[in-house]
């Protein structure tokens, strides 16, 4: 039966006091108290960083049973390398997020490319041949050159994600090429209407089989967090 994940891209913000975390919560217990709000969460610090296996550890003995922690790929990878050569790096990067996968909680894999990286059919083709069949891996491109039906062939061949990101500058196209849809909610605000909206999309996905991962904004106020904890409260 497919899932729906919510969540937010991280989640030690003390700025998130009162309205999501109570005001006496100490920091290193945020995680815990995220994940009885939340299903999911995304991690964007492996972009800078190799993730260490004590942290995920910690992160494991935080969260309960059916929770998912989707990690940004390394920048190594997206941005430096921008695809090309990453022959060795991919596996050095996945080894380091295999605990997470052996717990059976890690998410889909995040690459996001660069505004200047535009669309190249046989580079992504070639990128998609380095990752392992079980890994859910999602592309979010930042260039509308990218948005065409045979970008969107070459990710069903693997298949991968096409991330649904909606910020104020690019609003990507919906197009399912993958068992789960992936969304980036970036607005800083979602009025009332567009969270119907949200809902009637998502809900769209979970009727024809796909699990849903959603994932809002990180602010200094605590809106993502709560937007995507009624998104869940919606479908029980």
């Amino acid at each position: 039966m497919s899932k729906l994940f919510a969540g937010t891209s991280g989640w030690a913000y003390p700025t998130w006091k009162p309205d999501f975390y109570p005001q006496k919560l100490a920091q290193k217990k945020f995680l815990s108290h995220y994940a009885t709000q939340l299903n999911a969460v995304e991690v964007n610090y492996t972009f800078r960083q190799l993730v260490k296996e004590t942290t995920l550890q910690n992160w494991l003995a935080e969260t309960p049973a059916g929770f998912r922690i989707t990690i940004k790929a390394h920048q190594v990878i997206t941005h430096i390398k921008r695809l090309k050569g990453t022959e060795d790096f991919v596996p050095r990067f996945l080894g380091t997020i295999e605990p997470l996968a052996a717990a059976g909680k890690l998410g889909p894999v995040l690459f996001q490319l660069p505004p200047n990286l535009k669309a190249d059919r046989e580079l992504l083709a070639n990128f998609l041949k380095l990752l392992p069949k079980p890994l859910s891996a999602a592309f979010e491109f930042r260039n509308a050159s990218w948005f065409s039906e045979e970008i969107y062939a070459t990710l069903r061949d693997h298949p991968a994600a096409l991330c649904a990101a909606e910020t104020e500058e690019l609003t990507t196209p919906e197009v399912a090429t993958a068992p789960f849809v992936y969304y980036r909610f970036r607005k800083p605000n979602y009025p009332p209407d567009e969270r119907q909206q949200m809902i009637e999309r998502i809900q769209k996905n979970l009727a024809d089989g796909r699990d849903v991962f959603a994932y809002f904004k990180h602010e200094d106020t605590p809106e993502g967090a709560i937007y995507a904890r009624e998104l869940l409260e919606s479908f029980k």
